[in-house]
């Protein structure tokens, strides 16, 4: 079965999905502050620590890779 992402290189599509899941990650996040007022981010790693930051900015880059790539993924992969 052919993959819908760019066939630029494994590295490529390796990082693609990271950034897939770590939104992922981030929007259940999301729903779970927007719907118990649970941030289970600043749960694990403690509200305003070290951590919890770093987990946000990964998440926060990640948004920003994907706003980018994802574009080039409804061009048909022959057009790349």
């Amino acid at each position: 079965m052919a993959s819908t992402f760019p066939t630029r290189g494994r590295s490529a599509l390796t990082v693609t999905w990271i950034a897939f899941w770590l939104l992922v990650v981030g929007g259940l996040n999301w729903g779970l502050i927007g719907l118990f007022g649970v941030d289970l981010v600043a749960a694990i790693f403690g509200p305003g620590s070290v951590a919890a930051r770093v987990v946000y900015v990964v998440v926060g880059l990640s948004a920003i890779y994907c706003a980018i790539t994802m574009p080039a993924l409804r061009r048909p992969a022959n057009s790349i």
